[in-house]
């Protein structure tokens, strides 16, 4: 009831409007968004860099519905990879198909793409397609087999989301064609015929991708702040004899900051995605809807930040 509920609010807009305007919810977003422009997401992702863990960078935003809007997105991405390479930034990039004008015309969404993959491939650097709900599923692939891969190869990959029933067999594929793969638990509403209803199926379904993916799979990032499933990818990694190299843990900005600074003291790559930009409460009530029972820890470790003196 409460992950519903909180999914309804991440899609009101008049909500946004008002707390967005509230310090103390401002205070509170800042834990796990990097402000609101490209210079204080690059700053985050230098910081990260220093404790020596990689990010990648993400301007919120999707279902965008004006090319004007989806030309916007694509410039400030052109500015991100500016930004990575001028000041020497380990650092990717993440967005969503639906932000460079999916849903406007695809052809246009691919001239939008294909501006950000050349900068980034001119750079030598890399380009995640994030996932969206499971009405995008196919079309984000098969968009991405047809017109991305085959032009970008190594330097563009995807989002696969353990929830959904399909996942196993779009894992076969991308094995197959050796894409890079973040696997995630995924953060969307989603029908029971489509997504398993439960958590306990979601989990032992991650297993299963991600012990695929590190067996057989191009450097996938296993998504996830579960120390059960990071314990057992670290067995798996440890009996399969596979190289730490050969994969990276990935976590959410401002969450389990010890667990990523411990991993990768343990000899572990570890990324940071950083989100930022100024539509960052839906992104913050989805992240809250996947775990509500982390809201009081959440809250507790904020109030702690808050009024502990300064050094």
């Amino acid at each position: 009831m409460m992950r519903t509920g909180l999914l309804w609010l991440s899609e009101q807009q008049q909500v946004f409007r008002f707390v967005r305007r509230n310090p103390l919810v401002r205070k509170f977003a800042a834990r796990f968004v990097a402000g609101e422009t490209v210079e204080t997401a690059v700053l985050a992702a230098r910081e990260l860099n220093a404790r020596r863990i990689t990010a990648t960078l993400d301007l919120l935003g999707e279902s965008i519905g004006q090319a004007s809007e989806a030309a916007q997105a694509r410039d400030t991405y052109l500015q991100m990879l500016d930004a990575i390479a001028r000041d020497r930034v380990d650092s990717n990039v993440s967005l969503k198909l639906t932000q460079m004008g999916f849903d406007i015309a695809e052809d246009a969404c691919f001239a939008n793409m294909s501006a950000i993959l050349d900068r980034a491939k001119a750079g030598g650097n890399f380009v995640r397609v994030d996932m969206e709900g499971s009405a995008y599923t196919q079309r984000t692939l098969d968009f991405f087999y047809q017109r991305l891969f085959p032009v970008y190869g190594p330097h563009v990959g995807v989002v696969i989301q353990s929830c959904l029933r399909r996942s196993g067999a779009d894992v076969d594929t991308l094995i197959d064609r050796q894409v890079r793969v973040r696997l995630c638990k995924g953060a969307y509403l989603e029908p029971p015929d489509v997504a398993f209803p439960d958590k306990a199926d979601v989990d032992r379904n991650y297993l299963s991708l991600m012990e695929r993916l590190m067996e057989r799979g191009n450097y996938p990032g296993i998504a996830t702040h579960d120390e059960k499933i990071i314990t057992h990818a670290r067995r798996f990694a440890a009996q399969k004899k596979i190289d730490p190299a050969g994969f990276e843990f990935q976590m959410l900005y401002g969450v389990r900051r010890d667990l990523q600074d411990r991993l990768r003291a343990d000899g572990f790559n570890v990324r940071v995605y950083i989100p930022f930009g100024t539509q960052w409460y839906p992104y913050l009530m989805r992240r809250l809807a996947e775990r509500p029972a982390n809201i009081a820890f959440i809250i507790g470790n904020v109030i702690r930040e808050a009024v502990s003196p300064r050094r």
